[in-house]
């Protein structure tokens, strides 16, 4: 008897198992997989004034200087988008912005995006300037004529941000849904600046000027699930370290500034499936 009941279990076991099994999934629902999201849009800028440092070390003091404006003035650049223009499109102030909602109960997620700022400094704006001009001594208050110094981050103040996206829901329904949008980022600058230093000037190139630090909270508008229209205020620290001067990039200035930014964008949100 005991063997008879030893043999059945033996025998019934494997299909007990793979019936639980079966079952167990059976009861397990599909899990979504994270969402992806791009979105494209433009911005407005403004800035805070800083102070900017301008110098070159040459042995020959007739193209040595080193000097520093105190808190100067500086603008955006907005531009203009005409539908008809196609090529235009990156013309104007411009963001665009790659993103992955883990898709967890917290709704975390990560971004990478591509900040194309534009950052003028004001020409003929009475500024405090102090230092020496090839080896003669400057210490006074005078209009910032753009042949001593005119300085454009226009293509631009570009900032390349690395976030961490915290997403909100605030309502949910079948055809439109809204959340708010918190961001934190850090990245390096890759700018272009065109600039004037003692006559001497320069169209620049794209290179490596320094870090940026920014923050931004939104709110996204998603319509059936996958177009949103979304709007930012962000706020930045970008400390310039690496900004070369004039025809030769033998000259440098360094400077940090707080920059604000308001944004609105068009996006795509889309997942791949289930799992």
């Amino acid at each position: 008897m005991i063997l008879r009941v030893l043999f059945l279990t033996t025998v019934s076991f494997p299909g007990l198992i793979k019936l639980a099994v079966a079952q167990d999934v059976k009861d397990q629902k599909p899990k979504k997989r994270g969402e992806f999201y791009f979105q494209w849009g433009y911005n407005r800028d403004w800035y805070s004034h800083s102070d900017i440092h301008v110098y070159r070390n040459d042995p020959d003091p007739s193209k040595s200087y080193d000097f520093t404006l105190y808190h100067a003035k500086a603008d955006d650049k907005p531009d203009m988008w005409r539908w008809w223009q196609p090529d235009r499109l990156t013309i104007p102030q411009y963001d665009m912005n790659f993103g992955y909602f883990f898709n967890d109960k917290n709704d975390w997620g990560i971004e990478v995006g591509w900040n194309h700022l534009k950052y003028v400094v004001t020409d003929w704006q009475n500024i405090y300037i102090s230092g020496q001009i090839y080896g003669t001594a400057i210490n006074r208050t005078y209009p910032l004529d753009p042949d001593t110094l005119h300085l454009q981050h226009t293509n631009g103040n570009n900032y390349l941000l690395f976030s961490l996206v915290k997403r909100q829901k605030l309502m949910e329904g079948k055809k439109i849904n809204v959340s708010a949008i918190a961001k934190a980022g850090v990245g390096p600058m890759i700018t272009y600046t065109i600039d004037t230093i003692l006559g001497d000037k320069d169209w620049g190139y794209f290179h490596y000027h320094g870090m940026v630090y920014a923050a931004s909270i939104g709110v996204r508008a998603t319509f059936y699930k996958h177009f949103y229209l979304q709007t930012d205020i962000q706020t930045a620290f970008a400390n310039y370290t690496n900004t070369r001067l004039g025809h030769d990039h033998i000259g440098r200035s360094t400077q940090h500034f707080y920059s604000y930014q308001w944004t609105y964008e068009i996006g795509y949100a889309f997942t791949l499936g289930k799992k």
